[in-house]
């Protein structure tokens, strides 16, 4: 398994890819007439092993972002993301994903949406379901004193009028956060997962959705980026696996000052470690 690279005359990759079998998947390449025009400008072909099929995807997804390659048509972008964001005491919607908006300045955005239509949806789901005040929320403007429509309807209750003091409210509306934030999340923060090829052991450390590098050799460390992107794509690679409980997931995680390691040897496979 691993991640493969076309490159031209000056070293560039011109496309990029993975595969469980590296060797098989470029030969495909060159015995394809449509990808003529990548294999004319291309002069060399390199690669990286990875312990299996996930370290290679997480890889491929990442490298595809960095280098932007001409020939590479998906993975090439970290495609938008929404979250929930809570602000004094009410709630607005805010992009997560961009470059501007980091995981470490973003303690008070809570799920993660495809959409601005989605997180607005989900938003409104979460309102109703936990019968929060529209009103004190910004999401319904009534005329002061008067109860909110959701409130009228029986579902609200009341602290658009007083029948419940704002700051149990707030304790409700953070609660209801915080469990949808621990739907999209369910770890207490980051994780690794482990893949091993015969007593070569990587582990894949992953935050929050958010791809930050394998680690492997004795405690070999991985710094804490700067940036920290919410990526859908990885949240598209890692979501079903680790719901089906297909992944093995290292307890022996740290973070040490500005660094994540595993603590012990991590470039050995022990039988049943």
């Amino acid at each position: 398994p691993g991640v493969y690279f076309f490159r031209n005359r000056t070293g560039v990759p011109l496309y990029i890819g993975k595969s469980i079998n590296l060797r098989a998947r470029v030969l495909s390449h060159l015995r394809t007439p449509e990808e003529m025009a990548m294999l004319n400008q291309a002069r060399s072909v390199d690669f990286v092993c990875t312990a299996g099929e996930i370290g290679a995807l997480l890889l491929e997804s990442r490298l595809i972002k960095q280098y932007q390659p001409v020939y590479n048509a998906q993975l090439k972008y970290v495609a938008e993301s929404y979250a929930i964001g809570l602000k004094d005491g009410g709630t607005r919607l805010q992009a997560v994903g961009r470059s501007e908006t980091v995981l470490d300045d973003a303690a008070c955005l809570y799920g993660l949406f495809v959409s601005r239509h989605a997180a607005q949806t989900g938003l409104l789901d979460l309102v109703r379901r936990h019968r929060l005040c529209p009103a004190l929320l910004g999401l319904e403007t009534c005329t002061h004193g008067r109860a909110c429509f959701a409130h009228q309807i029986g579902r609200c209750q009341g602290a658009c009028v007083g029948n419940e003091s704002h700051f149990a409210h707030f304790n409700r509306l953070q609660t209801a956060l915080e469990q949808l934030d621990a739907g999209i999340w369910p770890y207490g923060g980051p994780i690794g997962i482990v893949e091993t090829q015969d007593r070569w052991r990587q582990v894949h450390v992953v935050d929050r959705w958010s791809y930050l590098g394998s680690l492997e050799g004795r405690q070999k460390k991985i710094p804490l980026p700067a940036h920290r992107l919410i990526d859908i794509d990885t949240y598209k690679i890692l979501a079903g696996p680790l719901a089906d409980g297909q992944l093995r997931i290292s307890p022996c995680l740290v973070r040490q000052n500005a660094a994540y390691y595993v603590e012990g040897s991590t470039g050995e496979h022990v039988p049943g470690d």
